[in-house]
């Protein structure tokens, strides 16, 4: 969409804000069971305008490709049959998740006569800024509604076409069901200048989550006087053992680079074990090559992948997103470790090994959001965790950290019963 000048895109924006303010306190009041039957009919919705996304989603892929964007983002860009039925099942697992607003924490009695309660209550406003992928917008929405937050969505330019189509179909069901449509809201300009005034507004906005490339993520975090969650980079790195399954250990990190090379969660340093580094690193790079990925390693890489190119110092660290890996042999799980503990975003680290030591000092030693034993690093995402759809990633520690559900959208209140009580 066009960018717009301020006295244009102000007003509705501040009409959006206000209306969503007013949608959230109407939210945290719906009966569980409504907000259920809601989320189920989205979910039949998206499925029965399959050809009507799908077309409005191809005006946006074809302008991608016409400005060049990288296949990377195109891929991100999408939609198919197979993902808007994916994004239904996510929309389905999350109506059928517990809703929690309202549960009671704790509660207890002072020797005072006070009765205290901590419940589990809606954050309030959520404002959501990412980059093309139009999923994002349904997990967002779907699990925003059912966690009793209102939602302001404000989607990349490149798939504006697409978050249209996704947000009027939520908005139809709204309406179905005789409510707010500002439940769930567009930002209705890409104007970047609109972004900066959104992220000043922290009375009526309680939190923001940016989903995309680092530089928009810090811009968020340099700008907002809104709480932010967030992750920088995804840095993950798979470490194979020198006591791993190598059957394993081959389907791990193939899996884990080129399954979707585009996402936060894809490998992007592979270590090995010296031990294990003459038997693995050639099948592993001949797997790699046919897959279309370009290895560049340290001397001993080299030595077993000799199509490799030598790895400079900037490509450990590096979040690629693109078939490119970093790959490294290590002597032991100790110097593994250590290149995680400096070069890992805190995202996403594996290990691949069936000695029992060696996953519990991985396990106690790295630090990461998500650290996986014998698993991809593609399995880090609130769908694959049960969650049903995710809002985020988190690498912070306070409130929220790793993929994020229903609980990293609460919060909670005291609740406090007396009978006449006054403090001395």
């Amino acid at each position: 969409m066009k960018a717009r000048n301020k006295k244009s895109w102000q007003g509705p924006l501040v009409k959006m804000m206000t209306g969503a303010r007013c949608a959230s306190a109407e939210l945290p009041l719906l009966p569980a069971g409504l907000k259920k039957r809601v989320l189920l009919a989205v979910a039949t919705a998206l499925r029965k305008a399959e050809k009507h996304l799908i077309a409005e989603n191809q005006k946006d892929v074809r302008r991608a490709r016409h400005e060049r964007l990288s296949a990377a983002m195109v891929d991100r860009l999408t939609l198919t049959p197979a993902r808007i039925r994916e994004m239904a099942e996510g929309v389905r697992v999350v109506a059928n998740l517990k809703d929690t607003i309202g549960q009671v924490l704790a509660r207890w009695h002072r020797p005072n006569g006070l009765r205290i309660s901590k419940v589990v209550v809606p954050i309030g406003v959520i404002l959501i800024i990412y980059e093309s992928r139009p999923n994002v917008t349904v997990e967002c929405a779907s699990l925003c509604f059912k966690s009793g937050n209102a939602a302001i969505l404000r989607g990349g330019r490149e798939a504006y076409h697409s978050n249209r189509a996704l947000v009027a179909l939520f908005e139809k069901v709204f309406k179905r069901f005789r409510l707010p449509a500002a439940m769930v809201n567009l930002v209705p300009t890409s104007d970047y200048a609109a972004l900066d005034f959104l992220l000043g507004r922290e009375a009526e906005i309680n939190l923001v989550i940016p989903r995309g490339g680092e530089a928009l993520i810090r811009k968020v975090v340099e700008l907002s006087r809104i709480p932010v969650i967030k992750h920088y980079k995804g840095i993950c790195h798979v470490y194979v053992d020198r006591k791993a399954d190598l059957r394993k250990a081959l389907a791990i990190a193939y899996n884990a680079k080129l399954q979707r090379p585009g996402v936060c969660n894809a490998m992007e340093t592979l270590l090995v074990h010296r031990k294990i580094a003459a038997k693995f690193l050639p099948v592993l790079g001949k797997h790699l090559e046919r897959g279309g990925c370009e290895i560049r390693g340290d001397r001993m890489t080299l030595k077993y992948i000799p199509s490799a190119k030598r790895a400079k110092p900037d490509d450990y660290g590096h979040e690629f997103l693109d078939k490119i890996l970093a790959v490294k042999v290590v002597s032991d799980v100790l110097e593994a470790v250590g290149h995680i503990q400096r070069f890992s975003s805190a995202h996403t680290d594996a290990i691949v090994t069936e000695d029992r030591l060696a996953a519990e000092i991985f396990k106690a030693r790295v630090d990461s959001s998500s650290v996986m034993v014998n698993a991809s690093t593609r399995f880090s995402d609130g769908f694959q965790y049960g969650f049903g759809a995710e809002i985020g990633i988190s690498t912070d520690k306070i409130h929220a950290r790793g993929p994020m559900g229903l609980d990293g959208l609460t919060s909670y209140k005291y609740l406090v019963e007396g009978d006449g009580q006054v403090r001395t």
